[in-house]
């Protein structure tokens, strides 16, 4: 199957609009990096991920190529993730889940280049799920498994 123009710009749309919503959760909470960066980050692993299947369904690329070019993405991406993490002079360490949120829009953005909607539809849910509810969550469980009453 050839990927039509509206095909191929449908997949790079998704991945800055999955990338802009991680990053505006990041951005809103006053996070080093926002809605441009996950947006960028999301987009060139779309861009790359595209670039290797070429106009064909992914059938009939070399899969050994995909698995590098993959591997490529998500470790260079682990630098831009890195810079982002901070350890303060108590030990605290924070960052992390913006660095996770890098991460995780650089995979996004290869699925979006590959097209499978229902994966990107299910993991998109899933980050903002946990985004938006994960840390109140945590911090209920903490209650409870502390012991702590108030």
């Amino acid at each position: 199957m050839d990927f039509t123009f509206t095909e191929t710009c449908l997949r790079l749309l998704m991945a800055v609009l999955l990338g802009g919503a991680i990053g505006l959760n990041r951005g809103l909470n006053n996070k080093s990096t926002g809605l441009r960066t996950h947006s960028i980050v999301t987009l060139g692993s779309a861009i790359v991920t595209l670039s290797v299947i070429g106009p064909h369904d992914t059938n009939l690329v070399n899969l050994d190529a995909i698995s590098r070019v993959l591997q490529g993405i998500l470790t260079g991406i682990g630098f831009l993730g890195a810079g982002v993490i901070i350890k303060e002079m108590n030990g605290h360490v924070s960052g992390l889940t913006t660095a996770a949120t890098v991460w995780v829009s650089a995979v996004l953005g290869a699925v979006c280049g590959f097209g499978h909607w229902v994966l990107i539809l299910a993991s998109t849910l899933f980050i903002l799920f946990i985004l938006l509810f994960g840390g109140r969550i945590e911090r209920f469980l903490e209650k409870i498994f502390n012991g702590d009453t108030t």
